[in-house]
């Protein structure tokens, strides 16, 4: 198999996540180095592209992926910018990792699928960097083999210790609950048919008018339930957990015991302080997985239908939010290009 030298990334959006992985490419990928950093603020983008030998900074996407330096795309830039980043891609048929969300919502994702199967061939490879957590794979790797049985249901927990100053209700679904409903469809095989969203009594620590927890419950057309507590201000670190309960067994993830000290009369171990820090391993094999990829000429991971299909479950739950009842999952029958 023939295999392409080192690539020319260009990272569009330099905010902590874009900076994060000009870092990641730069220190820890191998076969590939950073040849373009976009951003609308073009003195952050100088001051990262001026620390690496090589790289230049532009303000338009466009410009960074028609360079000849550039070979394949990561895009980091608020949600609303992916869709005009992505077409702009493909316009050059350059291979993607586009940061969740694929695009804010369904429609604009469809629009993205339908260009993707113009192309005839993946491009774009979505960051759910979940499916690349070590204890997530495991426990994939256990419910396909079928030992526990059938899944029955999937427990869910999901907090942070503080929710960004920015974040809406509407967002607590679609920007947080978001990665439990992509990583329900991976780990079952299956699609989410129906969300509802209950609201317990909002905590102290909220921000005023942030419904703050939250409890979704999603159905799927295998007849899963599938349950996520969503804490975003429950004020002391950051944790995902998952408990699968199956046929013939249960499998819990997300424990962290991986070091438990006792002293002074205590026992314990420690609470990441965030996402970046729980998963950077995840972030790490995603990003790797991504090069080599694209370096043998191939696309892997997760898809533009992924992206689509959170996208709209997405939307359902955010209905559900609002309307307070029930709603069911609107989706179009997977084209044969994504199976």
């Amino acid at each position: 198999m023939t295999q392409r030298g080192t690539l020319g990334i260009a990272v569009v959006g330099t905010g902590r996540m874009g900076a994060d992985h000009v870092r990641r490419i730069s220190e820890v990928t191998s076969g590939a180095r950073v040849t373009a950093v976009v951003d609308i603020d073009a003195e952050r983008a100088k001051r990262l592209a001026d620390d690496i030998d090589g790289c230049t900074a532009y303000t338009d996407p466009a410009a960074a992926m028609a360079a000849a330096d550039v070979d394949a795309v990561l895009i980091a830039s608020p949600g609303p910018a992916h869709e005009a980043a992505l077409l702009t891609a493909f316009s050059h048929d350059l291979p993607v990792l586009c940061e969740k969300p694929l695009t804010p919502d369904a429609a604009s994702a469809l629009r993205v699928l339908d260009a993707e199967q113009r192309l005839g061939h993946r491009r774009v490879q979505v960051g759910f960097m979940r499916r690349y957590d070590v204890e997530y794979v495991q426990l994939k790797a256990l419910l396909d083999s079928g030992r526990l049985g059938r899944p029955l249901m999937l427990h869910n927990r999901h907090r942070n210790a503080q929710s960004p100053s920015f974040f809406t209700g509407d967002m607590v679904i679609s920007d947080s609950v978001v990665h439990e409903m992509d990583v329900t469809r991976w780990l079952l095989d299956q699609e989410i048919t129906a969300i509802t969203v209950l609201r317990p009594r909002p905590s102290s620590n909220a921000p005023e008018g942030l419904q703050d927890p939250q409890f979704v419950i999603m159905e799927t057309d295998g007849g899963a339930l599938v349950d996520v507590e969503i804490f975003l201000n429950c004020g002391f670190g950051y944790q995902v957990k998952a408990e699968a309960v199956c046929e013939r067994g249960t499998a819990r993830m997300g424990e962290g015991h991986a070091l438990v000290t006792e002293t002074d009369g205590h026992w314990g171990g420690t609470v990441a302080p965030d996402f970046v820090v729980r998963f950077e391993d995840a972030y790490d094999r995603e990003v790797q997985a991504w090069v080599d990829a694209t370096r043998r000429g191939e696309v892997t991971g997760p898809s533009c239908w992924d992206g689509y299909a959170a996208a709209a479950v997405a939307e359902a739950g955010v209905r559900a939010l609002a309307e307070g009842r029930r709603v069911e999952v609107e989706l179009i029958d997977r084209p044969a290009f994504y199976r």
